[in-house]
């Protein structure tokens, strides 16, 4: 991998939002120092470099942090500007529209997904599976639209809105092998179910993507462990 710069990333294995980064670093081919926190015992260097949120991912750059996920993905795309593939389009039209998606892929996709695993009631699971399944059909017109006939939403190569969405892949394969549910189903959303597979072929995203039987153990323990809390506090 390339890259001369100090660029060290605070993060956890099972976050998609630090696969998110660990994505586009790989797809730029920049290596980097992998640091995994205990987020039990934030780390001093984490609590410093993220003082208002105090959450992962942080990539430290030089020793300067930038926060939250889609930041520090555009950011490495304009660090690091003659690195692997541009995820970011020069047209600033188009590259309004992708910044969009990013943003709608976190608000109206993944809120609503975590409602549907972690929802206090029943009615509040089932609607955030309903919410997750209109998010779903409606980023299959989006693909259809960015792709321009190609195999991404970048078009013939991956972008910001690929490298958002395809970090929540572990997580989405782990819920169907939990659940059942198939948020990108091949009869409902057969672009994004084609899109899955051709993306989780790429090599920096069998990289940088965590072992779906490992979100899958890390998910029931979780559930476990929130379970038993909950039967405390009764």
């Amino acid at each position: 991998m390339a890259g001369g710069d100090d660029l060290k990333l605070l993060g956890a294995w099972a976050s998609p939002f630090v696969t998110r980064v660990k994505l586009a670093l790989a797809f730029k081919g920049l290596s980097f120092e992998d640091v995994e926190e205990d987020l039990s015992n934030k780390s001093e260097l984490l609590l410093a470099s993220n003082p208002v949120h105090k959450k992962i991912p942080v990539l430290l750059h030089n020793g300067k942090p930038v926060c939250e996920s889609v930041v520090i993905v555009q950011y490495i795309d304009e660090a690091f500007p003659g690195a692997g593939l541009s995820l970011l389009p020069s047209d600033p039209h188009d590259r309004a529209v992708v910044r969009f998606w990013a943003a709608y892929i976190d608000d109206k996709l993944v809120a609503p997904w975590v409602q549907s695993m972690r929802g206090k009631t029943e009615e509040d699971k089932a609607e955030g599976i309903k919410q997750t399944f209109a998010a779903a059909e409606t980023l299959e017109g989006a693909l259809s639209e960015c792709s321009k006939g190609e195999g991404f939403f970048g078009g013939d190569s991956v972008g910001l809105v690929d490298v958002s969405l395809g970090s929540l892949l572990s997580w989405l394969k782990a819920t169907e092998v939990m659940s059942g549910a198939k948020i990108f189903d091949p009869v409902k959303t057969p672009l994004l179910a084609a899109w899955m597979e051709r993306f989780g072929e790429l090599e920096a995203a069998k990289a940088a993507l965590p072992d779906v039987d490992r979100v899958v153990e890390f998910a029931k323990k979780r559930a476990q462990a929130a379970a038993a809390a909950a039967a405390e506090n009764q």
